[in-house]
C-alpha cells in the first residue's frame, strides 16, 4: 500500500524504532508528533525518560517476541535482535500463524478475519467507529495486513488482539502521597524525596501486578475509558447497585475532571502483539494532592482484577508488559522518589 518514498519512510523510522536511539516526544498538551509523508516531517527527539521496549532498552519490543504466546502453547518463530527492524532483509523469514479462537469466533470487540469478502478496513485512518490511526504515525500495510511499526514478532495473525493494527487502550494513573498516621509525607531515608503511591491491580489472566486499565471501545473518548475502567477494575463498580453506582460516579467525577498528565501515547511492548496487531495506550496520571477524594473511595478488585491495592512506587516494581516505564515517568513529572542510586537517568 505505501510504497517508493514513503516505504523508505517508514523503513528508515523503524531503524529508529529498533535501534531506539531515538524516542517520540509528545508536545503541545500531549498531543503527538506524528510521521505523515517525509522524514522531515517527523518530529523525534531523543528523549532517555520514554519507555523501555522500543524506547530505552538496545533493542525494540522484547515481550512482543517470548514465548510461549499468552493463553496458549504457540511458539514464537525465534526473531534475533539484528533482524527485528522490518529494514533488514530476510528473505527466509518465517513466522507462525496464529489467532486465539475466541477471537476467530467473532465477539463484537473483535474484526473479521482479512480474507472475508464483506471486510474493507480503512487503515491509517478513522473507520466508522474505530480507531485505526496510530499514535506514531503511518504504518504500512502489506498484502492487506497491517505491519507491526516496531518490527518482527515471529508470529503473523492477531493472537488474543480483536483489531487488525494498532489496539488501543487507556491506563489511568491513579497516586497519592504516602503520609503517616498524622498525615504528614513519607520522605525516602536514602533519596530524600517523598514517596508516591498508585493503584495497583492484580491481572487475572497472567497474575502480574498492573496500572487498571483496559480497551477503548469504538467511538469512546479516552477520557471516558479511563474513568470507566478505572471504576470497574479498582472499584468494582460493575457488580454495584444503581444508587452506589450513581454516588461513585460522583466521586469518580471529582477526581478525573481535575488537571492530569498525560505521561505516554504510543506503542507498546506488549506479550500479546504480532506482526499484524499490536497494543497502543494512552498513559495518564490523576494525582490526589491531599488524598482526600481516594480517602472516600474503597478499593475493590472487579472485571479483570483479582486484587487491587495501593503501591510505594520504585524501581523495585515488577509490573505488566511496560507498565513500570509508566510509573518512572510519573515519578519523575512528580518529582518523587524512584530509586536510591542518585546516579539513576541521564542528564537533559
Amino acid at each position: 500500500m505505501a510504497g517508493g518514498f514513503l516505504g523508505k519512510t517508514l523503513a528508515a523510522v523503524s531503524l529508529s524504532v529498533a535501534l531506539a536511539s531515538v524516542t517520540v516526544k509528545y508536545l503541545g498538551g500531549g498531543s503527538v508528533a506524528a510521521c505523515r509523508n517525509s522524514l522531515s516531517s517527523c518530529r523525534f527527539h531523543v528523549n532517555s525518560n520514554m519507555m523501555s521496549g522500543f524506547h530505552g532498552t538496545k533493542h525494540s519490543h522484547n515481550k512482543a517476541r517470548t514465548s510461549p504466546y499468552p493463553g496458549s502453547k504457540v511458539q514464537r518463530s525465534q526473531v534475533p535482535n539484528d533482524k527485528v527492524g522490518w529494514f533488514v532483509e530476510w528473505s527466509d523469514y518465517n513466522p507462525v500463524e496464529y489467532t486465539a479462537v475466541s477471537v476467530l469466533a467473532g465477539p463484537r470487540w473483535a474484526d473479521p478475519q482479512i480474507s472475508e469478502s464483506n471486510f474493507s478496513p480503512k487503515f491509517n485512518e478513522k473507520d466508522g467507529q474505530v480507531e485505526r490511526k496510530s499514535q506514531n504515525g503511518l504504518y504500512e500495510v502489506e498484502n492487506g495486513r497491517p505491519r507491526n511499526p516496531a518490527g518482527r514478532t515471529g508470529l503473523v495473525g492477531r493472537g488474543l488482539l480483536g483489531r487488525w493494527g494498532p489496539n488501543h487502550a487507556a491506563d489511568p494513573i491513579i497516586t497519592r502521597w504516602k503520609r503517616d498516621r498524622s498525615g504528614n509525607k513519607i520522605t525516602h531515608p536514602i533519596s530524600g524525596k517523598n514517596i508516591l503511591q498508585f493503584v495497583a491491580i492484580k491481572r487475572k489472566d497472567c497474575g502480574e501486578w498492573a496500572i487498571p486499565g483496559g480497551m477503548v471501545d469504538p467511538g469512546e473518548k479516552i477520557s471516558a475509558t479511563l474513568k470507566r475502567e478505572f471504576g470497574e477494575e479498582a472499584l468494582n463498580s460493575l457488580q454495584k447497585s444503581s444508587a452506589e453506582k450513581r454516588e461513585l460516579q460522583e466521586k469518580l467525577h471529582q477526581l478525573f475532571s481535575q488537571e492530569h498528565l498525560v505521561i505516554y501515547k504510543g506503542y507498546v511492548d506488549d506479550p500479546r502483539n504480532t506482526d499484524n496487531a499490536w497494543m497502543e495506550t494512552e498513559a495518564v496520571n490523576y494525582h490526589d494532592e491531599t488524598g482526600e477524594i481516594m480517602d472516600n473511595l474503597t478499593l475493590e478488585a472487579g472485571d479483570d482484577a483479582g486484587k487491587v491495592k495501593w503501591m510505594d512506587i520504585s524501581d523495585k516494581l515488577k509490573l505488566y508488559a511496560s507498565h513500570a516505564q509508566f510509573i518512572k515517568l510519573v515519578a519523575e513529572k512528580r518529582d518523587a522518589h524512584w530509586s536510591e542510586d542518585s546516579e539513576t537517568g541521564c542528564p537533559g
